[in-house]
């Protein structure tokens, strides 16, 4: 959507005159144009429909932007759209010592366009991000079996979105009226595929979750890629609360966590554990933890094992402690959504 930056001032902009408006002047053209960024075509077109009135004009780009979105939007419905971005919000990671701060929030979304090359746009990667910031904001806990829930599509759609920023307009719109602004601007069809949320806090004090996330194929923001993970954590033990308090502890884990979702993404992991007790490279735990130079050729399983007994996390005679991946989502742009 546009700026709004300069709009505090436009309202002394407008042309009082009892003769009719002629041709917009270059500089209402250009501050039009510094604002919206829209063609200079479009610019001329807005200020003569409004009587070169700049904030008019600025609100008749708006309208037409939307309805123009609207447009394209049932236009390209049928198009097939296999690009796009997987993206990351994480706003809550158990990083304090409260109990509020022992528990996650965060979500992950599957934004589809048409072409790779809208698919690696600067704007596009953005949309992406705040879609997911949105998602991760507006989700809610729910008793589940599943750490994950799924977002209703049409009800993340209604949201207002929230930029990372935070903030939060009517310039902005919905998610759903921002994805055809987006439309119109690229001239393609943007399709929100999916979506889910992570929102859960421990009931029992000597438990932290924290969540661990990888993307492969970033354009300029991090968390997200081609293909995206987001994995749930458990720390527990009678200590866990006072570790969380090491700046070198909370350190060691973060490296390991980014370990562990390179290690997700970058092998074909489908599951956590075997199901049996053959070695499965599709389990999490049976895999040489490659992307962890300090495994030292250790498999997943037994590294997290060591990785815990090292740093305090567990103790001998201790049962029920240490640190273990409890569930993970692993999305790559296109697939089936039953892959």
């Amino acid at each position: 959507m546009f700026s709004r930056r300069a709009l505090p001032a436009l309202a002394s902009r407008r042309l009082y005159s009892t003769e009719t408006p002629g041709k917009p002047s270059i500089k209402l053209v250009a501050e039009l144009r510094k604002i919206t960024e829209v063609s200079i075509t479009k610019a001329r077109e807005a200020l003569t429909a409004t009587n070169n009135d700049v904030q008019a004009a600025y609100n008749w780009l708006q309208d037409d932007l939307v309805a123009s979105g609207a447009k394209k939007a049932a236009k390209l419905g049928d198009r097939v759209t296999q690009q796009g971005l997987v993206g990351v919000s994480i706003l809550s990671n158990s990083d304090g010592k409260a109990k509020s701060g022992r528990g996650v929030r965060a979500a992950m979304v599957e934004v589809n366009c048409e072409t790779d090359f809208v698919g690696r746009n600067a704007r596009f990667d953005a949309l992406v991000a705040d879609i997911a910031h949105t998602a991760a904001f507006i989700a809610e806990a729910e008793d589940s079996s599943s750490f994950f829930k799924s977002v209703p599509l049409e009800l993340l759609q209604d949201a207002p979105l929230i930029t990372r920023e935070g903030s939060q307009s009517e310039a902005q719109g919905t998610v759903g009226s921002v994805i055809n602004d987006s439309i119109a601007r690229f001239g393609e069809r943007i399709q929100l595929r999916r979506a889910v949320s992570v929102v859960h806090t421990p009931s029992v004090s000597d438990i932290r979750l924290r969540l661990a996330t990888y993307s492969h194929g970033s354009v300029g923001i991090p968390t997200q890629g081609q293909i995206g993970t987001l994995a749930v954590l458990a720390l527990r033990s009678p200590k866990v609360n006072e570790l969380f308090g090491k700046p070198e502890f909370v350190e060691d884990l973060g490296k390991l966590e980014r370990s562990l979702g390179r290690q997700i993404v970058g092998f074909p992991t489908t599951k956590i554990r075997s199901a049996s007790n053959e070695p499965d490279d599709g389990a999490l735990y049976d895999q040489e933890f490659m992307m962890y130079l300090a495994a030292n050729g250790e498999r997943v399983g037994r590294a997290l094992q060591q990785w815990a007994q090292q740093r305090g996390l567990t103790s001998a005679g201790e049962a029920d402690t240490g640190l273990e991946v409890m569930e993970f989502l692993k999305w790559t742009v296109g697939e089936s959504e039953s892959s």
